[in-house]
């Protein structure tokens, strides 16, 4: 593992791309750290092979999966289902980073607006969103199984990402 230490690496080091099959032991590595109902190996190999609406991206440092994002892009919609980061590398704005560029590439791909479920009680996760541009759309009660909790749904317009969708480094999900 990479030394996560402050000033060693830099944002430009980060790398995306597409995530593939041989990907899913790294991913479920993060998902068991962040989630506390983690996707399953099954449901990302469906994700990948079967859903022709998803689109799924990791973000590597020297070679390293340390965080993956993944949406839905429909009609002109993309619905972000997941997005996380090793816990080691949380707190330098590279969940940002990942965020960025899912939505450029949700832009890119012809979306208009992207959408989101996040806890109620996530207000780290709800104020890096509202920085990013979404905007609380309603409640969705008892969303997440493990505690019954709800879900705020959060929208954000996309047309500001079209401009620089395609930069370099950047993901084609196409």
């Amino acid at each position: 593992m990479i030394e996560p230490e402050a000033g060693r690496v830099q944002e430009d080091e980060l790398v995306f791309r597409l995530m593939r099959l041989e990907d899913i032991p790294d991913i479920l590595v993060i998902e068991r750290e962040a989630f506390t109902m983690p996707w399953t190996e099954d449901a990302f190999r469906n994700e990948l092979t079967h859903n022709h609406f998803a689109k799924y991206m990791v973000m590597e440092l020297a070679g390293q999966i340390i965080g993956y994002a993944g949406m839905w892009a429909i009609v002109d919609e993309a619905h972000v289902t997941n997005i996380a980061l090793l816990e080691a590398y949380r707190g330098r704005k590279w969940g940002e980073r990942l965020l960025d560029e899912l939505m450029r590439t949700a832009a890119y791909l012809g979306m208009q607006s992207i959408t989101l479920e996040v806890r109620v009680s996530n207000e780290v996760a709800q104020n890096l969103y509202r920085k990013k541009g979404f905007r609380p759309a309603g409640t969705r009660k008892g969303y997440y199984s493990d505690n019954r909790e709800d879900a705020l749904i959060m929208w954000a317009n996309l047309p500001e990402y079209g401009e620089q969708a395609v930069t370099e480094g950047s993901v084609d999900l196409k």
